[in-house]
């Protein structure tokens, strides 16, 4: 089990791992513990009631945080042609057709997103082994294959995000900066929340946000009770 350091403990000592809080609540605790030296990111892991090894119950897609997330996307793009340029004018860092193919079968893994024309993916395809494990593989279901590359490249530069379910059901996303105010991560919070919502499979029964935990990269989770997540005009007013 790793050790943790003597400001992680620190900042642990600082939580009630036993309490349920309401999103504003969290969210003051994460960023009064956030650390000064860098601006780290904060992120949400939400546990749900789905089972990942049934394709049906499989949560994944793609939401434009409100408040952004804090970065800049690297963004690579599996194009040629007209869509190549377009993907070059809306300010991709990458893009390439067989040469990106082989360029990324040798190693190159400088991206944060990978976007793909329809007629390029059985040579991305190829690259799943590499791909897969690091959730960059392209999908029609988030976007991230696509005619409209110019859009894409766009919307992911802007503050568009990916998630999936992992093997065990839960799900990680970053929702910003510790240097955003409380109401820009209130507000992407909530936005993930509803989009999780508005995903959840016909199939899946009982609870179905089961944990809700916030964090910094480098602090401890704060539980957030989850049946009251979704409470956005309280939440909002209380961060107001």
């Amino acid at each position: 089990m790793a050790q943790h350091g003597k400001k992680y403990r620190e900042a642990l000592a600082q939580v009630d791992r036993e309490t349920l809080y309401g999103v504003s609540e969290a969210i003051d605790i994460v960023k009064r513990l956030s650390r000064p030296s860098f601006d780290e990111t904060v992120e949400l892991a939400v546990r749900l009631g789905v089972d990942p090894r049934k394709a049906d119950q499989i949560v994944r897609g793609t939401l434009s945080l409100p408040a952004g997330t804090g970065r800049t996307e690297r963004v690579a793009v599996f194009a040629a042609g007209e869509q190549a340029a377009e993907a070059r004018a809306a300010g991709a860092d990458v893009v390439g057709a067989d040469d990106l193919v082989a360029k990324v079968s040798g190693g190159f893994l400088d991206f944060d997103v990978a976007i793909a024309t329809p007629d390029l993916m059985g040579q991305v395809g190829t690259l799943g082994r590499v791909l897969g494990p690091r959730g960059l593989m392209p999908n029609p279901k988030t976007g991230t294959v696509t005619m409209d590359v110019g859009k894409a490249v766009t919307e992911f530069k802007g503050g568009r995000v990916e998630y999936r379910t992992d093997k065990v059901g839960n799900v990680h996303i970053r929702i910003g900066k510790a240097s955003f105010t409380r109401e820009q991560l209130v507000t992407n919070l909530h936005a993930v929340i509803e989009e999780l919502q508005r995903a959840k499979p016909a199939s899946a029964k009982g609870r179905y946000l089961l944990s809700v935990t916030v964090a910094t990269t480098m602090g401890p989770g704060v539980h957030i009770d989850p049946a009251r997540a979704r409470l956005v005009d309280e939440e909002l007013a209380a961060s107001a």
